[in-house]
């Protein structure tokens, strides 16, 4: 007996050793997976979808009650979703840049991990900040405007106002068109955020740097907007959707042949072909190119070569 007791006593040491070993390494995995990177692409991300969701919200809510009403044009034009988006851009990528490079897209995480700026292992993380600051941006979303799309306990014009949270394609699209969409709208994206921020190219100041991304978005919206929607962020669509569903919204992964794939898919697809576009026709050109302070240095240099010879100075004694 005393012998089983002394074998159930070590197994049971040795098993809480264990345990507690184990315990310890989950710590740690959760203290480097919510670090101060995640947190600042879940804030980020939550003003993405909170200022531009919102933006979408009033434009739809505003045209539908004044629909109708004397034969007017809508008092909210498109152009303002837009310029709401591009803002929110704007804020969202201010506010996390400074911490984790304000990403606040998967697309844009995965195409700089796949040519080698941005580390694999931090993708998951990134990926799960910006699913998660998404859907609580589309929460309060919801609450912000919740006397206005509900009429008691029923939501109030489901096919319009789901529009709010998540992108639906125009009518006319194809599957094939609205994936083409999605492709070349995140692509362009990816091209130029990867011109911006190259240190051979013309990159603008840092703190320029969150205004002309912002800018670029508005202008993909400009440009495509009215065909799915412009998602080119599969965060910015999907958990969104997600939150519409739980609400009670319908159909809002059936709808329009099963489109909730597409803004999922054609980001990834396009922010990839992005980054490989840039690198193959741009980057790699000027691998061993001196950048734009180098050239500047070089002209003066020149300049100064040039004022000594005229001046009868010796090379050598220049040196």
């Amino acid at each position: 007996d005393s012998l089983i007791r002394s074998f159930k006593l070590s197994y049971y040491n040795e098993y809480k050793s264990y345990l507690r070993a184990k315990l310890k390494q989950m710590i740690a995995f959760l203290r480097r997976f919510f670090d101060k990177e995640f947190f600042a692409e879940f804030l980020g991300t939550f003003l993405l979808i909170l200022l531009g969701d919102g933006c979408v919200a009033q434009y739809k809510l505003i045209n539908k009650e004044y629909a109708g009403s004397l034969g007017r044009l809508p008092p909210e034009p498109f152009l303002s979703i837009n310029v709401g988006y591009g803002l929110a851009v704007v804020f969202g990528v201010y506010v996390s840049g400074g911490i984790s490079g304000g990403h606040i897209n998967p697309a844009v995480s995965v195409a700089l991990a796949l040519v080698g700026k941005f580390p694999w292992r931090k993708v998951p993380k990134y990926i799960t900040a910006q699913m998660l600051g998404a859907f609580f941006g589309a929460v309060f979303v919801f609450l912000m405007y919740i006397d206005r799309l509900r009429n008691g306990n029923d939501l109030i014009d489901e096919d319009t106002f789901r529009g709010i949270f998540a992108t639906y394609p125009h009518s006319q699209t194809s599957t094939e068109g609205q994936l083409l969409d999605q492709v070349v709208g995140t692509m362009i994206l990816l091209v130029c955020v990867c011109a911006l921020t190259d240190p051979k190219n013309m990159p603008p100041s840092p703190g320029l740097l969150p205004l002309i991304v912002g800018l670029v978005v508005t202008s993909v919206g400009v440009s495509f907007g009215t065909n799915c929607g412009y998602a080119i962020n599969p965060a910015r669509d999907l958990s969104p959707r997600i939150w519409t569903a739980i609400i009670g919204y319908n159909d809002v992964f059936t709808a329009s042949s099963y489109y909730f794939w597409v803004p999922i898919v054609g980001p990834m697809i396009g922010g990839c072909l992005g980054t490989l576009l840039y690198y193959l026709l741009i980057e790699k050109f000027y691998e061993d190119a001196p950048g734009p302070q180098a050239k500047a240095k070089d002209i003066v240099s020149d300049k100064d070569v040039e004022v000594n010879v005229s001046a009868g100075v010796d090379d050598d004694t220049n040196v």
